[in-house]
């Protein structure tokens, strides 16, 4: 079959080339609207961009619609960015939890004093207050759990009632400076005892270095008792302060006074209210703080001697709080 010759001139207006489209030419396909939809979206809210492009994709598929590329784009950006995220989300939560169970961790953690706000002497600051039994002394010992990993294995020791006789109990603090002689007061602190010489016992305290050195108008103090070194180890378990905190009501206004703490105390430090552990300190120096530092024993005077050369040689790097500059090390603490 042969088709008419081309007429000469220009087709008229309207008319398509019957030669080169028999029927007309093709209608412009649209563009998709979810696929605009989509590629907007994915950029400002991405899920919603991957739900248009889904949708686009399908519609397309039926209609044969201009604008898969764009759906496709805004597949890939809705995905890219759910995924980007998401992933920043878990990071962030995952951060979070760390810092949250640190805090935990540190909250519980014995520290030992840090007041500083009086000079010593002072003639206005009191002494110790005179020492009365409180009811039920010694009946019923606790060793809650603490949070947070102990700084080594340790077994609490027994609750309940624990004997407030004999009065006293001697123990001995071997040092690589000297040795320490130390007296228990059982009478005053029985909970506290029982908790110190359980731990000795064990052999907890063995090997562990005293971290901290204070010496400062108001506090001079030896602080020992954490195996990390860190001023932030405990046994794994906490007990309520005794003498002198034991003297006044709960929650007296009187527990935030400065009371005189003479040379030669040993008293627990702590995180808080009944937040007692491991960690002790020894005043080589009369020291001002709160009557909420459990007192539990005192320094014979050959032991002073070896804390006063190392509280001598003073804080490392020459400051008022630290480490020791020369350092102390408990290699046992042994009952006489």
């Amino acid at each position: 079959m042969t088709y008419p010759p081309t007429p000469p001139g220009p087709p008229p207006s309207g008319w398509a080339d019957p030669y080169l489209h028999p029927y007309g030419a093709p209608p412009k396909r649209p563009t998709n609207g979810m696929a605009v939809a989509a590629l907007v979206t994915s950029l400002v809210f991405a899920p919603l961009g991957i739900v248009f492009g889904h949708i686009s994709l399908h519609q397309i598929k039926r209609s044969h619609e201009e604008g898969r590329g764009m759906a496709i784009a805004g597949l890939i950006i809705g995905y890219l960015v759910t995924t980007l995220v998401i992933l920043g989300l878990i990071l962030f939560m995952v951060l979070t939890l760390l810092l949250i169970k640190e805090s935990g961790r540190n909250s519980h953690y014995d520290r030992g004093p840090s007041y500083t706000a009086a000079p010593v002497p002072d003639p206005s600051i009191p002494a110790l207050p005179s020492f009365a039994p409180p009811a039920g002394l010694g009946e019923a010992c606790t060793y809650p759990a603490a949070d947070g990993a102990p700084a080594r294995p340790a077994k609490p020791p027994r609750e309940g009632r624990v004997p407030t006789q004999p009065r006293t109990v001697e123990v001995t603090i071997d040092t690589d400076r000297g040795a320490i002689g130390v007296t228990l007061d059982n009478q005053k602190a029985p909970c506290t005892v029982n908790s110190f010489v359980s731990l000795a016992q064990q052999g907890w305290f063995d090997s562990t270095r005293c971290h901290r050195l204070t010496a400062n108008r108001s506090l001079s103090a030896l602080q020992c008792g954490d195996p990390s070194g860190t001023g932030r180890g405990g046994p794994g378990y906490t007990f309520a302060s005794e003498y002198p905190t034991n003297q006044y009501p709960k929650d007296s206004a009187a527990l935030r006074d400065l009371v005189l703490y003479p040379r030669g105390t040993v008293a627990m430090a702590h995180a808080g209210a009944d937040t007692n552990g491991s960690q002790f300190f020894i005043l080589y120096a009369d020291s001002v703080l709160p009557p909420t530092y459990t007192v539990f024993g005192s320094i014979d005077e050959t032991g002073m001697a070896t804390i006063d050369e190392v509280a001598e040689a003073g804080v490392k790097g020459g400051n008022l709080d630290g480490p020791p500059e020369q350092p102390v090390t408990v290699k046992s603490i042994r009952l006489q």
